[in-house]
């Protein structure tokens, strides 16, 4: 039996990241210092639940950027695949590609995974939300698409 990986604690200090992300930008955990921030991850761009995930986030900006809060997605996706997605579904926040794998493990959302039967790794669709100083404010795991985003939404307003 695997054991679920361990999740950054709510208010323990996030793991560090700098990623390459869609449009030609950068994403860092320096980079965010002192800003609140949503960290999300998704198993795979262009498929349908990720496509509404990300959807409903792009939907959210406009009340997201009232308060301040910038949107980060996160998979293990090639920079082409996730160009390709940002492309087509017209995103205006970075998605990342993390396609070495040590961020998505450093957030423990790298897990075992069951289809069909069958045995696999992949991402385990997850979110946080990370405070001004850094720290997990709070954590969504197993997320399910619908309803997330505005649940996100109020917990950001909130902080």
């Amino acid at each position: 039996m695997t054991e679920t990986p361990i999740f950054p604690a709510i208010g323990a200090p996030v793991p560090d990241f700098d990623m390459q992300a869609s449009k030609g930008r950068h994403v860092s955990l320096a980079a965010m210092r002192g800003k609140p921030f949503i960290l999300y991850f998704y198993p795979k761009a262009s498929t349908p639940g990720c496509t509404t995930e990300a959807c409903g986030f792009q939907e959210a900006l406009g009340a997201l950027g009232s308060t301040g809060i910038p949107v980060i997605g996160v998979s293990r996706d090639s920079m082409k695949a996730i160009d390709n997605f940002a492309t087509k579904q017209n995103l205006a926040f970075p998605l990342a590609s993390d396609a070495i794998g040590t961020v998505t493990e450093a957030y423990g959302v790298w897990v075992e995974k069951t289809l069909y039967g069958r045995k696999y790794m992949g991402i385990e669709r997850a979110t946080f939300l990370i405070d001004g100083s850094g720290r997990v404010a709070r954590v969504w795991r197993n997320v399910k698409v619908p309803g997330h985003v505005a649940e996100v939404m109020k917990a950001a307003s909130e902080l």
